[in-house]
């Protein structure tokens, strides 16, 4: 056993200058290898600091052909969508003028400076100032507005502009389509988001009370101060001008409202030619009829031959309604201590489109119809469904 330990111990003894050498050899070797690298940059003498090299980044790349497509989108329409200040004046406790700011956004709409934003933006504004990407402000006219379709006409004037955006066709929009939205969410300019069409079709309520169908409802986040602004196809085409949210916070619930872009094709240039837009008008007055409302009406002893439709309440004289032969109610059904007017043609279509409130009427009308364009209402009259042509007016101011 001594002589085994006495062996072990000569053994490693004779193997350290061995091993120092190995060390010393590879480290030797690791100088040889690094040595290209570390002083790559120039050449050095002994009173010189060695100087290390730094790789300049990777130019940014997009990571996906999505994200591209939206960055073109903010590039190229960016410069063309603007801040839109307007103040307002109202009185204090005292009765003292308080001049107040509202924030929206708008677009270029054409080469002569006209700029489109939403009615409700600019609505009684004592002034108002556009602001373009640039920072340059102009003194902005109000040109014309329309508070039945929440549009509104600006014009500004001097200077080279950036382009107009193009307006692209709504009713080509599908479901799940990509788009952005450009605008000035609570005064922080050209800010973008992004997402999908969420659905198509959608009726909101305009400032005046009448009704927007055809809406676009998006899921891309939209916040006071976005309104005005343009949603934007990937191909920078303007689909819709973002006007609403359903929120209880008052902010982004994933739910926002644009209004079709086919609309402001129709409103906008009226706007500029007139300064007020026309809109078609029938000339009644009606109740929703629903299931439940034709439940209690038969148990008030009024069997209807429907339970869906607009129940015509009455016809205003000399409307094109009174013209073509529609008929309003001629008895009246108390229904839980309400007097209902009943007896009267109930409307069930519209060219042929279901129609089950005023709501649905006044949303195809302005959507889809035009001053002096004929249609035909579907009506149920006493059991019997009949066609009736009408020739549709002109709705008078304030109606």
């Amino acid at each position: 056993m001594k002589q085994l330990f006495s062996y072990l111990s000569k053994w490693r003894k004779a193997q350290v200058p061995m091993l120092a050498a190995v060390v010393v050899a590879a480290l030797v070797a690791s100088a040889a290898v690094f040595a290209p690298r570390m002083f790559a940059q120039g050449s050095h003498d002994s009173g010189s600091a060695p100087q290390a090299v730094v790789n300049a980044p990777a130019p940014y790349q997009p990571s996906n052909n999505i994200e591209s497509q939206v960055e073109a989108v903010g590039k190229n329409a960016g410069p063309s969508v603007v801040n839109v200040t307007s103040t307002i004046v109202s009185q204090n406790f005292f009765s003292q003028p308080v001049p107040q700011q509202a924030v929206g956004s708008g677009f270029i709409y054409d080469n002569q400076g006209h700029i489109v934003t939403n009615y409700h933006v600019i609505a009684h504004a004592r002034n108002v100032v556009v602001t373009l990407k640039s920072g340059k402000n102009y003194q902005a006219k109000v040109i014309g507005k329309d508070p039945s379709t929440d549009l509104a006409v600006l014009k500004i004037q001097g200077g080279q502009l950036p382009p107009p955006l193009k307006l692209g066709n709504s009713d080509r929009v599908q479901v799940g389509q990509f788009v952005v939205a450009l605008g000035n969410p609570f005064g922080l300019s050209h800010t973008l988001t992004f997402g999908v069409v969420s659905a198509k079709g959608r009726i909101i309520k305009s400032p005046n009370g009448q009704f927007v169908g055809e809406a676009l409802q998006t899921d891309a986040p939209i916040n006071p101060g976005n309104s005005g602004g343009p949603l934007l196809t990937l191909g920078d085409e303007v689909v819709g001008i973002n006007s609403q949210i359903i929120s209880p916070s008052h902010s982004n619930d994933g739910i926002g409202f644009a209004i079709p872009s086919n609309l402001v094709k129709k409103i906008v240039p009226q706007l500029i030619a007139h300064g007020q837009a026309e809109h078609p008008f029938v000339g009644i007055s009606g109740i929703d009829l629903s299931p439940a409302l034709a439940h209690y009406l038969k148990q008030a002893g009024v069997n209807l031959p429907v339970d869906q439709g607009l129940m015509v309440a009455s016809v205003v004289s000399g409307s094109p309604a009174a013209k073509a032969g529609l008929k309003g109610a001629d008895q009246v059904a108390t229904v839980m201590n309400t007097e209902i007017p009943v007896g009267g043609d109930i409307i069930v279509a519209i060219n042929g489109q279901k129609i089950t409130s005023f709501q649905d009427l006044s949303a195809y009308l302005e959507s889809e119809a035009k001053v002096g364009e004929h249609v035909t209402l579907t009506v149920d009259r006493n059991g019997s469904q009949q066609k009736v042509d009408v020739t549709l007016g002109t709705r008078p101011a304030g109606k």
